[in-house]
């Protein structure tokens, strides 16, 4: 298989314009083998074919199945968020992303399972009532899964006793909210005003994101972080369930 362009990948880091962020993702490509840099190039290019090739490679190689995930795949994906937030991308090449993501997942995720290895922690995820859009959502579902968390997707127009509830059932420690829409964006509130009636509010972390959010808003709301991409929504849940960052925030 042909070598990508050194100069290519490069290329991608113009797409990262706020410094600290870009100074956090270069830190997942950092002295990485070449063929990390090969499945993050192949990913973030949507080409499943080579992205599949090259992660059972890497396994051939005797690479570890979390070797070619943070550093191949989550690397790849990091980039892939920050290009659909900015609008450089859009949900066409994101959804050929995220083919390309579970492509590689094929062959990893059979490893992961069988090696018995505890998840990092259990997320519920949902776009609130009145809203339907779920593609960001999606995309913070995807890297959270990939990053060591069990998520429990709730999709979208989800009421605040359907939070309640999932974070019961499943003893969630971390709940996600997101919103698109500026008239939803209250409920997000709501949900939580709910949680603090039934007393539940100090048993879980709240995290919001979408793009109208910012972080007045999510202090406003009472929410415990706010998520402006993909990339911080994973460091956030990181951070509520006690896993330490070598990176900084971006948030």
């Amino acid at each position: 298989m042909p070598t990508t362009n050194h100069e290519a990948l490069e290329r991608e880091f113009d797409y990262v314009t706020n410094p600290v962020e870009e100074k956090h993702i270069r830190s997942l490509y950092e002295g990485q083998d070449p063929l990390m840099h090969e499945i993050a190039y192949a990913l973030i290019t949507g080409n499943d074919g080579d992205v599949a090739s090259l992660v059972a490679k890497g396994l051939e190689e005797g690479w570890s199945a979390n070797d070619l995930l943070d550093n191949g795949l989550i690397a790849g994906m990091a980039i892939v968020g920050v290009k659909f937030r900015d609008n450089i991308i859009f949900v066409p090449e994101v959804l050929i992303s995220a083919r390309a993501m579970k492509a590689g997942m094929a062959h990893i995720e059979p490893i992961l399972s069988a090696s018995g290895v505890e998840p990092i922690g259990t997320v519920i995820m949902g776009t609130v009532k009145g809203d339907l859009h779920d593609i960001g959502k999606n995309l913070c579902i995807m890297m959270l899964r990939g990053s060591g968390f069990v998520v429990e997707d709730l999709g979208v127009d989800t009421k605040p006793e359907e939070f309640i509830d999932a974070v019961v059932e499943h003893e969630a420690k971390i709940l996600g909210m997101s919103a698109l829409l500026t008239t939803t964006m209250p409920n997000m509130g709501r949900v939580i005003e709910a949680f603090e009636d039934e007393g539940l509010r100090e048993e879980v972390s709240i995290m919001v994101g979408g793009a109208p959010v910012t972080q007045e808003f999510a202090e406003d709301m009472g929410a415990d972080g706010y998520g402006e991409n993909a990339i911080s929504a994973v460091d956030l849940a990181k951070e509520f369930a006690g896993v330490v960052n070598s990176s900084e925030s971006t948030t």
